[in-house]
C-alpha cells in the first residue's frame, strides 16, 4: 500500500452494534448526512455485505466492493476488487480521501493503515446482530465534531468523534 490516506466512518451506539437484520438499528438523519458530506467527494470501500445492505450506487463517490464473488450483480459504476490493497491501489486515482465504511472485518482489516477514524456514537445500547470490534483510540488524537442531542427527528443523541494519528500507520 502506498502512502495514500486512508480513513475508517463508521456509528455504533454504547454497546458497538452496528446493525441489525442488514439495516442500522436507528434512524439519525444528521449523522447520515454527515456520512454523506465527510465521504461525497472521495472514495469508498465496503465489503460485500455493507454493499448488499444498499445494493446501489453511492452517488458522488468511487465505490468499490471488496470480494471475491466474480458473480456479484453490482449496480453500473461500482467496481469490484478481491483485496484491501487492491482496493486503495483503485481508489488512488480520484486523489480524495478513501473511506472504508464497513464490515466489521473490513473495519478490523483497515485500521493499522488507516491515518483517520470517523467514529460516531450513538448514546444508547441497542440491539442487533452486527457489532464492531472496540477499537483502542488512547494513543490517537482525539477530537469531538459535533455533539448531537435526541429530538424529533432523531431517537437517540449522538457524538461525532474524529480520531487521527500522531504517528504514520503501518505500511505493510
Amino acid at each position: 500500500m502506498s502512502g495514500m490516506s486512508v480513513s475508517l466512518i463508521y456509528a455504533r451506539s454504547e454497546n458497538y452494534c452496528i446493525g441489525r437484520e442488514g439495516n442500522l438499528p436507528w434512524e439519525l438523519p444528521d449523522e447520515f448526512a454527515h456520512f454523506t458530506r465527510t465521504t461525497t467527494g472521495g472514495a469508498v470501500i465496503m465489503g460485500r455485505k455493507t454493499y448488499q445492505d444498499h445494493n446501489s450506487y453511492l452517488s458522488g463517490r468511487r465505490n468499490i466492493v471488496l470480494t471475491s464473488n466474480r458473480d456479484l450483480p453490482l449496480a453500473p459504476n461500482v467496481l469490484r476488487e478481491n483485496s484491501l490493497s487492491a482496493a486503495i491501489a483503485l481508489a488512488e486515482p480520484d486523489g480524495g480521501e478513501i473511506f472504508v465504511i464497513g464490515g466489521c472485518g473490513l473495519l478490523r482489516e483497515a485500521l493499522p493503515v488507516a491515518t483517520t477514524v470517523y467514529e460516531t456514537v450513538v448514546h444508547a445500547a441497542l440491539k442487533g446482530d452486527t457489532f464492531v470490534d472496540p477499537f483502542d483510540f488512547s494513543s490517537w488524537r482525539t477530537d469531538v465534531l459535533e455533539q448531537h442531542p435526541a429530538d424529533a427527528a432523531h431517537s437517540y443523541g449522538f457524538t461525532i468523534y474524529r480520531h487521527a494519528r500522531d504517528v504514520p500507520p503501518h505500511q505493510p
